[in-house]
């Protein structure tokens, strides 16, 4: 499946200092179809919005999807950087293709700005100075759902994720913050729906609690059938698993149970209101997560195009390493490894109406970074 868009306006005089003569090019390989096309679509869709906000002429964007395959998402990458001449790429989900495709990426004078995709080996080591994550280091939300559970009292929790790097981050991140002990760990194969297993283990273990990373359709299958189970245990997560789009599909099963993120749609700032209004007017729902990193994502590259020119590589990772930008989130900027330093928030789930959704009950952590940064000699 191939999309192409390429968006023109009227240039944009808004940012108050003259436009960089030279246009932008973007390269977006984001997942568009099969298991965990939504994740994808929102990114994509939330970018765009932007784009089209800002109504500037010289971005072009190219749209393409990696059908949730690292091979295919690096074959995209090189034609990408090869054939279309791009100067920056964008728009991964996956940490298992975040890996495949950003280190040749970024040492190819090609720009990384990661929408969600936050492994820890980008994060420490391995960071660069060409990649910028705009979304998270994947621990992040994980750690802070860690410290919500030991504040609750929590004290013997089952935790769960896909063996791949995000969901092995996602469980050392828990770990990172949790207090208590482990009723049992378990790695789950990546796009798994049968959770019949997991769940008899999670019953036979005395666990008082129970932690899960399972992101787009897994999220949905394990929700439905752990509400069948029977299993009445509380639940704590980030929100990658009851994000918007799950919520529909997950339905009441979900509500009342906390999870971590550092967006939600109630956060109280002019641009996140202008956000969630002009998304719902644009696409007829209610944005995700993920939207609002691809809002995130295109407002930072945005910035930067109002302060230098993309052929001056230095100028332009220095206008990218200043996120001046009104994000979504609100207070949000760099650290030294180009991941974000930014508040992570617990939120309900809720119902309004005929809508699932999440509402904001709690600062889980304030002003948090990655464990990772004292490791990037940048």
């Amino acid at each position: 499946m191939k999309l192409k868009a390429l968006m023109m306006g009227a240039a944009m005089a808004a940012l108050g200092t003259a436009a960089a003569a030279e246009g932008v090019k973007v390269g977006m390989i984001t997942t568009l179809s099969g298991g965990g096309a939504g994740l994808g679509i929102d990114v994509r869709d939330g970018f765009m919005l932007a784009v089209k906000q800002s109504g500037r002429s010289d971005i072009e964007v190219l749209i393409e999807d990696d059908q949730r395959k690292p091979d295919i998402a690096v074959q995209l990458a090189d034609k990408m950087i090869q054939a279309e001449d791009v100067d920056v790429l964008t728009g991964i989900i996956w940490s298992n293709l975040a890996m495949a495709v950003v280190p040749a990426a970024v040492n190819q004078d090609v720009f990384y700005l990661s929408p969600n995709a936050g492994p820890s080996a980008l994060a420490g080591q391995g960071c660069h100075q060409n990649y910028f994550n705009v979304a998270w280091q994947n621990d992040n939300l994980h750690e802070a759902a860690g410290a919500y559970a030991s504040s609750q009292g929590l004290a013997n929790t089952f935790i769960l994720a896909p063996n791949y790097p995000a969901g092995q981050d996602a469980l050392t991140g828990f770990k990172r913050f949790y207090e208590g002990e482990l009723s049992g760990e378990l790695y789950t194969q990546l796009g798994q729906t049968d959770y019949a297993a997991e769940l008899a283990q999670i019953r036979a273990s005395g666990a008082d609690s129970v932690f899960f990373f399972l992101p787009g359709g897994m999220g949905i299958s394990f929700l439905k059938q752990y509400a069948d189970s029977g299993i009445d245990l509380p639940v704590v997560g980030p929100a990658f698993s009851f994000d918007q789009g799950i919520l529909q599909a997950v339905g009441a099963a979900a509500l009342g149970v906390k999870n971590t993120s550092q967006w939600s749609k109630d956060i109280d700032n002019p641009t996140n209101a202008a956000f969630v209004e002009s998304f719902q007017a644009e696409y007829g729902r209610l944005p995700s997560l993920y939207a609002s990193q691809g809002f995130d994502t295109a407002n930072l590259l945005i910035s930067a195009m109002g302060a230098a020119d993309v052929g001056d590589m230095a100028a332009f990772r220095d206008a990218l390493r200043a996120a001046d930008f009104a994000s979504t989130r609100g207070d949000f900027s760099f650290g030294p490894n180009h991941h974000p330093v930014q508040d992570i928030y617990v939120r309900e789930v809720i119902q309004e109406g005929d809508v699932f959704t999440n509402k904001i009950v709690a600062t889980g952590l304030t002003g948090h970074s990655d464990a990772y940064a004292g490791d990037c000699k940048m």
